[in-house]
């Protein structure tokens, strides 16, 4: 009976328990949704329209980025990937209404301000991740005090200050990713206590100090980066200890001292990286005992002694710049995987390491710079990968191999100043992708090979100081991508080849200390991009070529010591860009041009003439003649008898007219005439006078018919004009809004055309001038033939007529005119507007940035601009949120147009993805790059298939979402001209590009 009655007893209660939990499971649930929406509704109205598209419904556990247990209570919010970047701040999410959250994923977006204490009360957490948003303030220390945490991304953010002391009561953390911040101070001691980091990630701060030597008690580490701060001291002894490392990285710091030879202990090590130091004494003989060692970089350094001999398989041995001595370890290439050889500017001695001869995987080799011996003739083999080898600068002898010309894919190949002998083999014309040859300082003799005119990728062709002979070959005006022809100080005899001037992307021409003879031909004149041309100390005989007006980028002339006679002709007037000029000891006469260079020439640079006068050191004035002189007055007489009566019958017209339009302005009834409006200023463009070429620009085009447009803009309408000249320009007619603006700002809108004006760049439009008038104004650039990169891509047949390497080369040129623009300027300038449609193609499909109709000269105390500039899709995604536009900007959109040229249309979702995938894709996920690039090419193959791969990396190095972590375009640059970055984050936007690297080569 009793157990009876305590049935229904035992049954109440089990059922007010239920309802007591139901009702507490229902209240967290309702306060995680509400925290959830008082949270949405702070962030701006972009932020919250996208939200709202995410959370739909009023259950929050179907709501996208949100999972639920099976109570309904939230374990995991993560909103990053969706195709927009979320702003605000955090300040409003209450993190204590969620008591059962585990993951926490916001990565890639633009959240800024201070990361709130307060996460430090989600007491389950396990995964943290903030990373790639604009997060600035310290790190809380309250995130130290959790005992869940496993993994801690706060990379690439804005975040400073120090590392919080306690940061070694996080026991459970095993991942820790600080790289890409602010963050200053020392490493805390305190990270002895973390025996479960996994992966330590410092990189790219401010951190100073030394290394803490509780680091050696890290046993469980596999990843450790503390490369890019300010650490100093000494690599502490204990770091033998980890020997679970498989990548040490303490590169770009001031470490000093010696390298501990506790570093052998290291057996798993595959990447030790401790260049860009102050580290000194001799490389440890242990370093030689890692076997599993692929990457060695101690380059940049102070180390001494000899290189240990290795048993390691290394894919990349990077030693410059140091103090090293003796010879090369015999077996480098012990496993047959060396792929990056570099130990430029040291000591070293000895002949090549003989296990060299046989590496069929090198594809870069640098030696230069130091004290090899040896005969090179057979020291190297034939190379199936080799693209770069440089071995100038060394004591070496030998002849040059036949083989050299058997490597499909190299591209450099540097062997000056050393005592090489015997003659350049004819086979060289095989090595069809050479690009640069570089024999200088040599002993060689014969002829040049006609040969190398089959070598249609040659840039630069480097042969002076040797013993040559001959006529210059014809065939070297075949190589239409030539940029540097330096022949100087040989024994070359014979005419100039008319056929230099097909090479019209030459700028530096050195023919000089030859024996050169007859005249100059005038067909230089058509290389405009000619900026340095040196023929002196040759036989040249007649006067120099009127035709050298044309040479407008034409910077440095030097034609001396020969027997030139005659006047320097008129034209040259027209050379404003040129800065020297040597034209001493030939047989000229006459005034000198009305030019700085030559007013401001030193007496030995003319010195030495038959009559030259003017207003230069050492050169007498120019004074006419007593019959030039009395014809010249009887001259001035006629015409002022002639001009008297011209000008007072103009004065006479000036009266009536004056008085014509009084009378009319008093005349109440009748409506004044329309007047012509007068003309404004116009600068003087092309050796036009501004008047005449705007006239002249006005009829050619039929008052901007629409017959004549080529293009259209934000900015402009582009029309095509043929000059009088037979010269055919390409001229921006602005529109009325923005010639509104510039009248109103004339001085600086002045200022900029001049700065632009002075650009002289292969891979950028040459602007030749502007117009301004009442009716329109105009910009008159450089016409290039193909039009833009988009309009290309969007048409099939010139699609596949780009093919992979007209693709490359396009990335190049670009990323060396932004390299330009942004380092190597007299001001940098910042374009600001780079896209597809700004980048032009020529007939040989090199391209050609254009339209700075929004560019600014960067000045050092440049504040934000006012008005956002760019094309949608081309845009760094922090002009979302601020104005600031700066040269990183530029580097986005360059990595933008990057991927475009490869997929052949704008990347656009493809950006979204790859900005948001994590360290670790899924198999299922993975995008492979072969199936996104342009399928109207067949995909690429050998040498272009790894330089794409290449490129693509690069590019999302450029489209990293934290500004300060993107590299500069002349990293770029030298990156896409073989040089190597800096290794990626785990979670940057490169380790995708990685992803799909990979995926091309084996896909």
């Amino acid at each position: 009976m009793a157990s009876l009655l305590l049935l229904p007893i035992k049954l109440i209660l089990v059922l007010l328990l239920s309802s007591h939990v139901f009702s507490s499971s229902s209240s967290i649930n309702s306060t995680e949704a509400e925290a959830l929406l008082k949270w949405k509704a702070t962030l701006p109205n972009t932020s919250q329209t996208f939200l709202s598209s995410l959370w739909v419904g009023r259950n929050h556990c179907n709501w996208i980025g949100v999972t639920c247990d099976g109570t309904g209570s939230i374990t995991n919010l993560s909103l990053a990937g969706y195709g927009l970047r979320l702003r605000g701040t955090l300040d409003n999410l209450n993190f204590v209404s969620f008591p059962n959250l585990i993951r926490l994923q916001l990565r890639n977006n633009s959240l800024y301000g201070h990361i709130p204490w307060h996460i430090g009360n989600l007491s389950k957490l396990i995964f943290l991740d903030l990373s790639f948003n604009s997060f600035s303030g310290n790190i809380p220390s309250e995130i130290c005090s959790s005992k869940s945490l496993e993994l801690i991304s706060l990379e690439s953010n804005e975040i400073s200050g120090p590392i919080p002391p306690d940061i070694g009561s996080s026991s459970s953390v095993s991942n820790i990713y600080f790289g890409g911040n602010n963050l200053s101070g020392p490493i805390p001691s305190s990270i002895g206590r973390l025996q479960n980091l996994f992966w330590f990630d410092l990189n790219k701060n401010q951190l100073n100090g030394s290394i803490p030597k509780q680091v050696g008690m890290l046993r469980s580490l596999y990843y450790l980066d503390f490369s890019e701060n300010s650490l100093t001291g000494s690599i502490p002894p204990s770091i033998g200890n980890l020997s679970n490392l498989v990548h040490l990285n303490f590169s770009g710091n001031y470490l000093s001292g010696s390298i501990p030879g506790e570093i052998g202990l290291l057996k798993l090590l595959s990447a030790l990286e401790f260049h860009e130091n102050n580290l000194s004494g001799v490389i440890p003989i242990s370093i030689g005992n890692l076997t599993n060692l692929e990457r060695l970089f101690l380059g940049e350094n102070s180390l001494s002694g000899h290189i240990p001999q290795t048993y390691c398989n290394f894919t990349h041995f990077q030693l410059s710049n140091n103090h090293l001595t003796g010879p090369l370890p015999e077996n480098l290439c012990l496993g047959g995987v060396l792929i990056y050889l570099a130990v430029i500017n040291n000591n070293l001695t000895g002949p090549i390491s003989s296990s060299l001869r046989d590496c069929k995987s090198l594809h870069r080799v640098r030696l230069e710079g130091n004290h090899f011996t040896g005969d090179i003739t057979d020291a190297f083999g034939i190379y199936p990968n080799l693209d770069h080898v440089a071995l100038s600068h060394n004591n070496f002898f030998g002849e040059l191999s036949p083989k050299w010309g058997q490597c499909p894919n190299l591209t450099s190949l540097r062997i000056s100043n050393n005592n090489i002998f015997g003659k350049i083999p004819i086979e060289f014309g095989h090595a069809t992708q050479l690009v640069e040859l570089d024999l200088s300082s040599n002993h060689i003799i014969g002829e040049i090979p006609k040969e190398l005119g089959a070598l249609k990728m040659m840039s630069r062709l480097l042969l002076s100081g040797n013993q040559l002979s001959g006529k210059i070959p014809p065939e070297i005006g075949l190589l239409s991508n030539l940029e540097q022809l330096k022949l100087a100080s040989n024994n070359l005899s014979g005419p100039i080849p008319d056929q230099l001037g097909n090479c019209l992307k030459l700028f530096h021409l050195n023919l000089s200390m030859n024996t050169l003879g007859e005249s100059i031909p005038s067909s230089i004149s058509d290389v405009f991009a000619l900026q340095t041309l040196d023929l002196s100390q040759n036989s040249l005989i007649g006067s120099i070529p009127q035709e050298f007006g044309k040479l407008q980028s034409l910077e440095i002339l030097n034609l001396s010591h020969n027997r030139l006679n005659g006047s320097i002709p008129k034209a040259f007037n027209d050379l404003h860009g040129l800065s020297i000029v040597n034209l001493s000891f030939n047989q000229l006469e006459g005034p000198i041009p009305d030019l700085k260079a030559f007013h401001e020439a030193s007496f030995d640079a003319l010195r030495n003439n038959k009559g030259l006068c003017g207003n230069a050191t050492g050169l007498r004035p120019c004074v006419l003649s007593a019959r030039d002189n009395h014809g010249h007055g009887r001259r001035t007489k006629v015409i002022l008898l002639a001009m008297i009566p011209l000008f007072c019958g103009l004065l006479l017209l000036f009266i009536l007219a004056a008085s014509f339009i009084t009378c009319c302005k008093k005349t109440p009834t009748r409506k004044s005439e329309p007047r012509e409006e007068p003309l404004g200023d116009i600068f003087t463009v092309l050796g036009f006078n501004g008047r005449t070429l705007h006239d002249s620009i006005i009829e050619v085009t039929e008052d901007f018919s629409s017959e004549y447009c080529i293009g259209s803009g934000g900015y402009g309408t582009v029309y095509k004009a043929a000059l009088p000249t037979g010269q055919a320009v390409a001229v921006k007619k602005l529109h009325q809004s923005e010639d509104s603006l510039l009248l109103n700002n004339s001085k600086a809108f002045e200022s900029e055309i001049v700065a632009l004006l002075e650009i002289r760049h292969r891979n950028i439009v040459q602007m030749y001038g502007f117009c301004s008038h009442p009716k329109h104004s105009f910009l008159v650039y450089e016409l290039v033939e193909r039009g833009s990169l988009r309009m290309v891509l969007s048409n099939n047949e010139e699609a596949k007529e780009l093919d992979w390497t007209k693709r490359l080369n396009v990335v190049k040129g670009l990323a060396n005119a932004l390299s330009y623009m942004h380092h190597d300027h007299s001001q940098p300038i910042v374009h600001r507007d780079i896209s597809s449609n700004n980048v032009l193609l020529d007939s040989d499909y090199e391209a050609r940035v254009s339209d700075f109709g929004t560019a600014r000269i960067l000045k050092p105390d440049s504040s934000n601009w006012t008005s956002l500039a760019g094309t949608y899709g081309y845009m760094a995604p922090e002009l979302a949120y601020t104005m600031r536009v700066d040269d990183k900007c530029d580097v986005y959109s360059f990595g933008v147009v990057t991927i475009e040229v490869f997929m052949g249309k704008h990347p656009g979702d493809l950006l979204s993805y790859l900005s948001s995938s994590t360290t670790h894709v899924p198999n299922d996920q993975q995008i492979l790059l072969k199936d996104v690039i342009d399928h109207r090419l067949s995909p690429p193959r050998s040498r272009a298939e790894k330089d794409v791969v290449t490129a693509t990396k690069v590019a999302f190095a450029c489209l990293n979402g934290n500004p300060q972590l993107r590299p500069t375009m002349q990293q770029v640059a030298q990156a896409l001209s073989g040089q190597s970055l800096p290794l990626p984050s785990p979670f940057s936007a490169i380790k995708v590009g990685e992803l799909l690297g990979h995926a091309v080569c084996n896909g």
